[in-house]
């Protein structure tokens, strides 16, 4: 594989995963989104590491970028499931007291 096309795939998933983290700042609406461009991207990082493009010395400085692109996804979307989980808590709380009001009148 050519050394261009190694850039290109490079260059896509980069893009994906900066993609995926502006739609994880956006919210819970764009979680679809999110998955559909995770499934890309997963399907590229399959033929990156089946050519060993990132084991070659001459793109370290890439691994290390997309490594951290990876981190800040992560950090992003971990943050997205802990607001979730909070406004779930809120929601079954609020629900809760709508039902002992019921229960009483």
């Amino acid at each position: 594989m050519s050394t261009d096309n190694q850039t290109s795939m490079l260059d896509e998933l980069e893009n994906l995963l900066q993609q995926q983290l502006e739609l994880a700042h956006q919210g819970n609406s764009a979680g679809k989104q999110i998955e559909v461009l995770g499934r890309r991207a997963d399907c590229l990082v399959e033929k990156i590491t089946q050519a060993d493009i990132l084991e070659s010395p001459e793109f370290e400085s890439r691994r290390n970028k997309l490594k951290k692109s990876y981190e800040n996804l992560c950090l992003a979307i971990t943050a997205q499931k802990a607001e979730t989980s909070e406004k779930l808590i809120q929601v079954r709380k609020g629900r809760n007291l709508v039902e002992t009001y019921r229960s009483n009148f």
